[in-house]
């Protein structure tokens, strides 16, 4: 009957140790994006091209020690505007020659900013990288560089 009471005691603290950890990482504050000030500022030929080149490279360039995106700032020409499953804007940007370009998922605070875009438009976006541009074979095409939590620089 002592051994049950100690097992019994044993998971009822690993339990309230986990549920502590879960509410904890839930209740985490988010990365403030928008409000942060961008690590590097360049065009979307630039990252696209990076990426194709050399992903590796281009990784520990743009991501941190922990695999964390850090902030970017990219401008480019608005190829397209769609909106997702969850009515969240997706803004493609992208030259004329390029294999590939950078889509921009806006959030659902920043959809609103992005209202007046129109195509062909030249504008700058901040977000973080999700994943980069790479080429895929079995496909034959090649995939966008993806930012997300993104917003218009306004300049």
């Amino acid at each position: 009957m002592k051994r049950i009471k100690i097992i019994g005691l044993v998971f009822l603290g690993v339990l309230i140790v986990g549920l502590g950890v879960a509410l904890y990482l839930f209740n985490m504050p988010h990365r403030n994006v928008v409000g942060s000030k961008a690590d590097f500022n360049l065009t979307a030929s630039t990252i696209v091209h990076e990426y194709l080149e050399n992903p590796t490279a281009a990784n520990a360039k743009y991501l941190n020690d922990e695999g964390e995106s850090k902030i970017l700032s990219v401008t480019g020409t608005v190829q397209s505007i769609d909106e997702d499953m969850n009515q969240q804007k997706v803004i493609l940007l992208m030259e004329a020659n390029d294999k590939a370009g950078v889509s921009c998922t806006f959030t659902q605070h920043t959809n609103k900013h992005a209202d007046n875009i129109k195509t062909g438009q030249q504008i700058t976006v901040k977000g973080v990288i999700r994943s980069g541009a790479s080429y895929d074979a079995d496909m034959e095409l090649y995939e966008d560089v993806i930012l997300e939590k993104c917003d218009i620089v306004k300049e």
